[in-house]
């Protein structure tokens, strides 16, 4: 594959790094739903952002089994119907893996954009599961946290791909 103009040759990520991050947007999840925000409808999964990311950019390491952990986790902690995240990140992951060459080679604006849609279907897929489960209508507010994630998109992007733009030797005749 040619390298687009001014895109930077990265370092491969490291497992570590992959999972910690996952496990610390799950326990910043629920920080934010116990603390700041508690369960407020547009309050933006970051979970969901990092998983999907991972799924993009890493297919082999983080899929759709990691979805099924994690959702099942988040509907543990929320207290949700069983398995409405686990299905709502199952959904997400497997369209982020049928997206994910050709959100590539798209800026981090244009993947904002495809993301958009893949997070508007997670949130439809919750709201239809809490509705046959016998939970009440939302407010119009719930349209608001697809757009909030698909905004901190490029934001979640650049820090994950901050450890992978070191230099693995950096000298004076090396600049890659």
């Amino acid at each position: 594959m040619i390298m687009p103009v001014g895109q930077r040759l990265l370092l491969p990520a490291k497992p570590a790094f992959i999972w910690g991050s996952l496990v610390l947007a799950f326990f910043l999840n629920i920080f934010l739903n116990m603390a700041l925000l508690g369960r407020a409808a547009w309050a933006p999964d970051l979970l969901a952002i990092v998983l999907i990311f991972w799924t993009v950019h890493q297919t082999n390491r983080v899929g759709i089994g990691a979805a099924f952990i994690f959702g099942l986790l988040m509907d543990v902690h929320q207290g949700s119907l069983m398995g409405q995240h686990a299905l709502a990140y199952i959904i997400l992951s497997y369209f982020a893996i049928t997206i994910h060459r050709r959100m590539l080679w798209f800026g981090l604006r244009g993947q904002a954009l495809q993301i958009l849609p893949l997070f508007v279907v997670a949130h439809l897929v919750a709201w239809v599961l809490r509705l046959l489960a016998g939970g009440a209508l939302p407010d119009w507010d719930l349209v608001l946290a697809p757009v909030l994630q698909s905004l901190l998109w490029p934001l979640v992007s650049l820090l994950l791909f901050a450890p992978q733009h070191r230099a693995p030797n950096p000298d004076a005749t090396r600049p890659i």
